[in-house]
């Protein structure tokens, strides 16, 4: 295992981390949510993860991890117990903050990991905007080559372009903690999709009778170990295409 010390930012000392960074001045920022997964997975399961893929680049880039961000934009699971939602902006503005923060003191590239889909629209924006607020640089992810590594493991088929809680998520969670999956309570679910949805303010919580979009009876470990490789190895090969080995 990993020693988490050596690249947690919230494990190390002050100095340790002022140290990492004279030697290699990247961080990562796991981003997910806190909201429903079905009645089978955990409501962090999107920051947990974005925090195992971090845990697998950092070594590989030497680069340190810094605490991860448990909120996103989760608007369309609000009413479901336990669900915890930010407006748009205000997740703007954290990140920003976040980003902010780590180059004051040294930090030249910072990768964000982000393990929820609904969170593409605002970390789009944001570096958007960051680029003429930093001089640092900004990469982010969201499962890279995402279709291509789905059509080579998963078996269900996704619909209407939504999936949660189904074959995907679950097979990457039952590789990263069995333990906090139940798959006797893992469906197949696919909600009748309205046709005005994108047009109008539908939320997913009232079509959804499970929460599950997909097919979670699918999932398997074997092959979530094995898509989370190959998105390590995207993260891995696009950071080097970037900073060319130096920054």
């Amino acid at each position: 295992m990993i020693k988490l010390k050596n690249f947690e930012i919230e494990f190390m000392t002050r100095t340790e981390v002022e140290e990492q960074l004279a030697k290699n001045p990247v961080m990562i920022l796991p981003v997910g949510s806190t909201e429903q997964h079905g009645f089978h997975l955990p409501l962090g399961t999107d920051t947990i993860l974005a925090k195992a893929l971090a845990r697998m680049v950092a070594p590989r880039i030497n680069s340190l991890i810094i605490p991860a961000l448990y909120y996103g934009y989760s608007w369309v699971w609000h009413k479901i117990p336990g669900t915890i939602t930010l407006e748009q902006e205000h997740f703007k503005t954290v990140l920003k903050d976040i980003a902010k923060s780590v180059e004051t003191y040294g930090t030249k590239l910072l990768i964000i990991i982000n393990g929820h889909d609904a969170n593409n629209q605002s970390l789009k924006y944001t570096v958007r905007e960051m680029k003429y607020q930093t001089d640092m640089k900004i990469l982010y992810f969201f499962y890279p080559n995402f279709s291509e590594i789905y059509k080579k493991y998963c078996e269900s088929e996704i619909q209407n372009g939504l999936f949660h809680a189904e074959e995907f998520e679950t097979s990457l969670m039952l590789a990263e903690n069995d333990s906090l999956v139940d798959m006797t309570k893992a469906v197949k679910e696919y909600p009748d999709y309205p046709p005005l949805y994108s047009h109008t303010s539908e939320i997913l919580g009232d079509i959804s009778k499970s929460g599950v979009f997909g097919d979670a009876t699918a999932a398997g470990k074997e092959k979530g170990q094995k898509m989370f490789e190959e998105f390590a190895d995207e993260i891995c090969k696009a950071v080097s295409l970037l900073t060319n080995n130096k920054l």
